[in-house]
């Protein structure tokens, strides 16, 4: 069965590149991943995740009215 993870912390504390080493770390053992932003988050382009040391990752976007259950 699937899992969601949750993660929260302070800004400059590693979230989204623990996220996206988890994503890869998975798809090398064949598994699949998927990686939510908001729709109004653009600061990387929209429907991208990208950490400071230049990690990065396309991403499913969401917006206030979508049910993601």
């Amino acid at each position: 069965m699937a899992k969601l993870y949750f993660y929260y912390s302070s800004m400059n504390a590693g979230k989204s590149t623990a996220l996206l080493q988890s994503s890869y770390n998975y798809k090398e053992r064949g598994m699949n991943t998927l990686i939510f932003a908001p729709q109004i988050d653009d600061r990387y382009g929209r429907g991208k995740v990208k950490s400071r040391i230049g990690l990065e990752a396309v991403a499913t976007t969401f917006s206030t009215t979508d049910n993601l259950l």
